[in-house]
C-alpha cells in the first residue's frame, strides 16, 4: 500500500506541472528563454547533426553519411528540450539567488 500511495503522489505531483494555469505562469515568467531553447534545439537538430554526420562520413567511416538523413527523421525534442529547460531553470535560479 505504501508503494501505491507513493506512486500516486509522484504521478499527481508530475501532473500538477502540466495544469494549464501552471503552464501559462511558466510561459509568462520564462517565455523568451523557452522560445530560445526550442529554436536553438531546432538549429542543432536540423543543421549541426547532419553536418556532423557528413563530416564523420568523410573523415572516419563512410557509413556515418547514412546518419545525415536519419537525423532529419529522428525527433529528439521530447528528450533534449526538457533537459535543456531543466538546466536553464537550475542555473538561472542559482544566479538569481547569488545576486540577492
Amino acid at each position: 500500500m505504501k508503494l501505491l500511495r507513493w506512486f500516486k503522489h509522484r504521478i499527481g505531483h508530475k501532473l500538477e506541472h502540466i495544469r494549464p494555469s501552471r503552464l501559462m505562469d511558466t510561459i509568462v515568467e520564462h517565455g523568451i528563454a523557452l522560445v530560445v531553447i526550442i529554436v536553438a534545439w531546432e538549429i542543432i537538430e536540423d543543421v549541426l547533426f547532419p553536418l556532423m554526420f557528413i563530416w564523420l562520413g568523410k573523415t572516419v567511416n563512410p557509413w556515418f553519411i547514412a546518419g545525415a538523413p536519419v537525423s532529419w527523421l529522428m525527433c529528439l525534442h521530447p528528450i533534449a528540450v526538457p533537459l535543456m529547460w531543466a538546466a536553464w531553470i537550475k542555473f538561472s535560479t542559482r544566479r538569481d539567488n547569488e545576486s540577492d
